[in-house]
């Protein structure tokens, strides 16, 4: 009887303690999160060097020292490297995160986009979402992993980039200059491959990702000699190309499927229950179904085709003058497996004679990553420590990340971010009053930190 009282003592006590190391890491967590959100480092500002020093002491602070800063344009980029515990087992893993932010403009956002509030359970600034949370992920779960005393098998490499989000150098460069400082048997991007949850907390379901749309970015130019507007030609540039973009704007590219799209829609009719799960279904049995593909595109745009937009647009030179030029850019996200080259052709047909189409820069396209179960494994284990239902689809993203250069140059890359927002809510990501749900934060750390354990130990 006097063990059992003297067991529940300490148990008693041990709990409190317990509690406030809790506490206190989650504290550390935001505090990091706090000052990583409050450095703008959006493109032009030169504040870039501010956050890689701010993370390069962090890392140093955790025991982890090998780390190399490569400047490039504007802007910088980091590589930190955890070594091996003696003679590695296997080739490294590559964690990935991009820096750099979008622009926001203080007058479009209720509050200072690069003030760090915390408001109705959400984490809001510039960068919560897109991708400081993944920035703040990789630091923080590497640094409990040093503290706890475990021995990574294998190196565990870190890639930072600083212009993600405009030229995308950093990833490039590591791709090919700065290939053996990252070079790695495959890549965990925590850029991609989110969940979402009803309110009630019930998960809808995860994502990881392992395949993304290539991005290219064409011209269409229209020319001709010009000349007074007070006698009109017929051949008007601006009128031209004013035909071209109404054709693009009709214009639709077949529709797609491969493996990992139709095991992500499968999972998407598995689950809905109404019309766009029936819709779904109807396309899955029958690919060529354009009607039924319309509407899944119409619901989920981006995930069934091709997509190319007009973006921007130029002309003219003087409100008394016929324009001797217009131009219009169009920005393209193309299914993954498809040829630029034919997207670049389909482009010239709907534009016509008079429109010239041309890529605005070189074209990085890659294919899908191949499943590892042991990725996929220790990705699903983690998640479900914490959502037993959730289930983890493969599934492909509409938009780039810098995994594409890496998959381009063989190094598979699984988008495995582990963050999730509430259906029917926005993050705001790239856009106004930018957030992420705090208890997602947290989480995905939690969730780096067990899948990094079952991968590298």
């Amino acid at each position: 009887m006097k063990l059992l009282a003297s067991l529940l003592v300490t148990l008693a006590l041990a709990t409190p303690a317990l509690a406030q190391t809790d506490d206190s890491r989650r504290k550390a967590d935001r505090d990091l999160f706090e000052r990583v959100v409050e450095i703008p480092t959006v493109e032009g500002r030169g504040n870039m060097g501010k956050l890689t020093t701010l993370l390069s002491a962090e890392f140093r602070k955790a025991g982890i020292t090998h780390i190399t800063i490569k400047k490039h344009g504007t802007t910088e980029s980091m590589i930190v490297r955890w070594p091996a515990s003696g003679t590695p087992t296997a080739k490294p893993i590559l964690l990935m995160a991009h820096m750099d932010v979008v622009e926001a403009k203080r007058g479009d956002w209720k509050y200072d986009p690069f003030e760090f509030r915390e408001e109705d359970g959400y984490y809001l600034g510039r960068g919560t979402a897109d991708n400081k949370s993944g920035v703040v992920s990789i630091v923080q779960s590497l640094a409990r992993l040093k503290k706890s005393g475990f021995k990574p098998r294998r190196d565990l490499i870190v890639l930072f980039t600083g212009d993600e989000e405009t030229a995308q150098d950093g990833a490039r460069l590591a791709s090919t200059e700065w290939r053996s400082l990252v070079d790695a048997e495959y890549a965990l991007n925590s850029d991609s491959g989110g969940g979402s949850l009803k309110k009630d907390g019930t998960p809808v379901g995860f994502g990881i990702q392992v395949a993304e749309k290539t991005y290219a970015t064409y011209s269409l130019t229209a020319t001709n000699r010009g000349g007074h507007s007070s006698g009109p030609r017929p051949d008007n540039a601006i009128y031209q190309l004013a035909n071209a973009l109404s054709a693009l704007e009709g214009y639709r590219f077949p529709q797609q499927l491969d493996d990992v799209s139709r095991a992500f829609f499968t999972s998407v009719a598995d689950q809905d229950k109404g019309a766009l799960g029936e819709t779904i279904k109807r396309w899955l049995a029958d690919p060529n179904n354009d009607e039924a593909a319309d509407l899944v595109e119409a619901n989920m745009s981006g995930l069934t085709r091709t997509r190319c937009v007009a973006t921007r647009l130029e002309g003219g030179h003087a409100d008394n003058a016929l324009p001797q030029m217009a131009k219009a850019t169009v920005n393209c996200r193309i299914f993954p497996g498809v040829d630029p080259k034919t997207v670049e052709a389909s482009l010239r047909d709907v534009a016509g004679q008079h429109v010239v189409v041309a890529p605005t820069e070189a074209i990085t396209s890659s294919a899908a990553s191949p499943l590892r179960d042991d990725v996929l494994n220790a990705y699903s284990r983690a998640i479900r420590a914490r959502y037993p239902s959730a289930s983890v689809v493969p599934n492909m993203s509409a938009g780039a990340t810098d995994g594409l250069f890496f998959r381009a140059i063989g190094i598979p890359v699984y988008g495995v971010g582990a963050g999730w927002g509430y259906q029917g809510y926005s993050s705001g990501t790239h856009g106004l009053d930018e957030r992420t749900p705090v208890q997602s934060f947290h989480e995905r750390i939690d969730i780096w930190t067990a899948m990094l354990t079952e991968l590298a130990g």
